[in-house]
């Protein structure tokens, strides 16, 4: 019989507090300044008692303040997904630093970025932001005010950022705000419509109503652990989308993971509307989003030029300079063709060795494969939709796991055990999970 979940992480607390004083006493010192004594509230989601401070980030390389080094594959969950500060990235924001950084006005980086966002994903026009969450609030706005219509159709479990429509639920053939939701402005019931991902019945049903304006979605569920669509899914979705009169918003922001167009040129998807952020300018803040001729015709239509600048679709520092000409150097000379084809290698690498752990430990466990990010989950069969997903979730094993490989050298995303692998990660990074994997599974 193995050891149980108690008392390994009771263990592994130990272990990491003896090895993390310094990151304690940073913590602390911030408290008094700081809500929870950390920037943001989900930092404190981190495993261990307290969350590690880090001192230097390169590549896939992370050090700690205490002088821990770890190889990272949470690489700020996506955010990092060109590892951390790549060169010709940070060469190109140095440049731009010296020479300005925001005066809400075009730079000559705009076009060229622009295009090469056509070039991958196959929209003509795009705009930027500053984060995913904005490109898809200002979307699903965009798709409100040219259709007429209020709703918004989401999956069950889907992550969108923060954005206030996509935090809702169905149960019992209610909709209701999910567990957790912060102060929602109205009623999800209001603004939203939600199915389970790959119910094509359902989904039907729902746009059948006739009032939703859009369904945002992305291809395949990440956030909730990764949920693959079924065979025929996406085209089905297409279909039924255009029968209603609804468009569609593929959300990217995660399964770029997929190739330099994302899902959505590796499976021949066809959005009227692409949204993106996190990855594209190499950790700089940014966001965009891109659209069909024909959507770009039916908003400049509608567009009231002289109250543009308030019409809830904007922001000052969006589109600025330093953003774009991350952006630029980042897609040119990081996250290449060449770089993908190496990272989804490694991808399949991690996912071998994940499932031979599994084999040889007898573990009820599966581990999903996206591109060059893989998730292993604690359900024997891969989970169809966000609801079998989150039933699935075992939180107590998911914060052990997380903790055991954080004091061995490795870094997951947290909130669930998702690994992405980066253009300098390397086979021997790869093979360093899987033996502290196999690890933790004889003792389990």
């Amino acid at each position: 019989m193995g050891a149980s979940v108690t008392d390994l992480m009771a263990r592994e607390l130990e272990r990491f507090a003896a090895s993390h004083q310094r990151s304690r006493e940073l913590r602390d010192a911030a408290e008094g300044a700081l809500l929870s004594g950390v920037p943001m509230n989900w930092m404190t989601r981190w495993p261990g008692t307290y969350p590690v401070v880090f001192e230097s980030a390169e590549g896939n390389a992370l050090v700690d303040v205490d002088g821990n080094s770890y190889v990272d594959f949470c690489l700020g969950d996506t955010g990092a997904m060109s590892g951390h500060s790549p060169p010709p990235t940070v060469a190109a924001a140095e440049r731009r630093l010296r020479h300005g950084i925001t005066t809400m006005l075009p730079s000559e980086d705009a076009g060229p970025v622009g295009e090469e966002m056509g070039r991958r994903f196959g929209l003509r026009h795009w705009q930027f932001t500053l984060s995913a969450t904005d490109a898809n609030r200002f979307a699903l706005r965009l798709c409100r005010e040219i259709t007429g219509r209020p709703k918004v159709l989401v999956f069950n479990y889907c992550y969108h950022g923060s954005v206030d429509e996509t935090f809702a639920t169905a149960s019992e053939g209610k909709v209701t705000a999910r567990y957790g939701n912060v102060g929602p402005p109205v009623p999800l019931a209001e603004t939203t419509r939600v199915v389970e991902f790959n119910d094509l019945a359902a989904l039907e049903a729902e746009l059948a109503a006739g009032d939703v304006a859009c369904v945002l979605t992305e291809p395949a569920l990440t956030n909730i652990g990764i949920v693959l669509p079924d065979p025929g899914f996406h085209e089905a979705l297409r279909e039924l989308t255009r029968a209603a009169g609804a468009l569609l918003i593929v959300d990217e922001t995660h399964t770029l993971c997929c190739g330099p167009g994302g899902y959505t040129v590796a499976h021949g998807l066809e959005p009227d509307l692409l949204t993106i952020g996190k990855a594209i300018a190499g950790g700089v803040p940014i966001g965009a989003y891109g659209m069909t001729d024909a959507v770009a015709e039916r908003i400049l239509e509608r567009t009231i030029w002289h109250e543009a600048d308030v019409g809830g679709v904007g922001g000052t520092l969006a589109g600025n300079a330093l953003s774009l000409a991350a952006a630029r150097a980042n897609l040119g000379e990081v996250l290449t063709e060449e770089a993908f084809e190496r990272m989804i290698a490694l991808g399949e690498r991690f996912a071998a060795g994940v499932d031979r752990v599994i084999a040889d430990h007898d573990l009820p466990w599966q581990a999903t494969r996206l591109g060059c990010r893989v998730e292993y989950m604690f359900s024997p069969t891969p989970p169809r939709s966000g609801g079998e997903a989150a039933a699935a979730f075992d939180e107590d094993l998911d914060a052990l796991l997380h903790l055991f490989m954080l004091n061995r050298g490795i870094l997951m995303t947290p909130f669930h055990m998702m690994a992405l692998m980066c253009p300098t990660t390397s086979e021997s990074d790869v093979d360093a999970h899987t033996a502290a994997l196999a690890e933790i599974g004889a003792e389990l």
